[in-house]
Parts: C-alpha cells; structure tokens; sequence
C-alpha cells in the first residue's frame, strides 16, 4: 500500500503486488486471442475431467493419481517457463520485457492455503474449472463463484487487518 498527500488529504492506493507492467494497450478485437485460447483451456479441462468433482474428491481422499498427476505436471512446466523467461530475457509479443519480482512468504498465505484447500475439498471447484464447470452447465457452481467473489471481496476489505 502507498500514500499519497495531495492538498493535505492522505489518499491510501492498494498497488498490486506483482503489478501488470505492459505499456501498449490493446484493442477489443486484439483481446479475441484470450477468448480463443480461455475456451480451448477450458475444453482442456473437460476432456481431461479436471473439473470433474469426483476426480476432485479422489485425489483429496488420496484414492487416485490423476489429479496430482495432472497438478505435478503444471508446477514443472510452470518451473521450467519461469527459468526460461529469466534465463533467455524473452519478451512478450508486443517485445516488452517479461519482469518476474521475488517473491516472500508470509505467515498469511498457510492460512489462505488451507482456507483454498477447504474450500477446494468441499465445493469440488478451485479459480481455474470453475468457469469451465458453469460452461459444462454444472449451474449449482454459480454459487461457488458468488462465493470466491464474496470471499474476495472480503480479503481486499479486511486485508490490513489480516495476518501478513
């Protein structure tokens, strides 16, 4: 969090941790490519029944690899681009330079990790499938979306207040 002082008035402003730094804007039709690719994702996640809140429950009740498969694979790929993003100082489309900051951990982020996981076990949908389950027109997940969005909502109101 910054503070400005503008005419004697302290103006608190939340800045993003890891803040978006492109400078070009793209249009609306630009934009079409991450609706392409979103839907190609989500239809990823259907075939491959990562939505499936059966898998889901099988892997929290340690019953099956495929979604730690599935997990595990995401996290290497993930390590790997990462290390080749900083290794080859590759840009993005647009040739603007891809900034990664380091990152520290906080005590906050074991309880938000349990509090996601809970969520995650109970409800059988984390951020990723839940827009892929509603596609599905699984619609009992509107409720698990109102509530991500509830919840928050309810982190960025309480935020200074929490442990970090």
């Amino acid at each position: 969090m910054t503070k400005a002082n503008i005419d004697n008035t302290v103006i608190e402003e939340f800045v993003c941790e890891a803040p978006n730094n492109q400078v070009k804007k793209e249009s609306l039709a630009s934009n079409i490519k991450y609706l392409i690719v979103g839907t190609v994702f989500g239809i990823v996640f259907v075939k491959a029944e990562i939505i499936s809140w059966f898998r889901i429950q099988e892997m929290f009740r340690l019953q099956s690899f495929h979604m730690y498969g599935v997990i595990g694979t995401a996290v290497v790929v993930g390590l790997i681009s990462v290390q080749l993003i900083k290794r080859f100082n590759i840009k993005t489309l647009a040739g603007e330079t891809v900034s990664i900051p380091d990152k520290t951990f906080n005590k906050g982020q074991i309880y938000g990790g349990l509090i996601f996981g809970l969520g995650w076990a109970i409800t059988g949908a984390c951020p990723g499938p839940l827009f892929a389950q509603i596609g599905s027109g699984f619609l009992a997940i509107t409720v698990t979306f109102a509530s991500a969005v509830a919840g928050t909502w309810l982190y960025g109101a309480f935020k200074n207040k929490l442990p970090h």
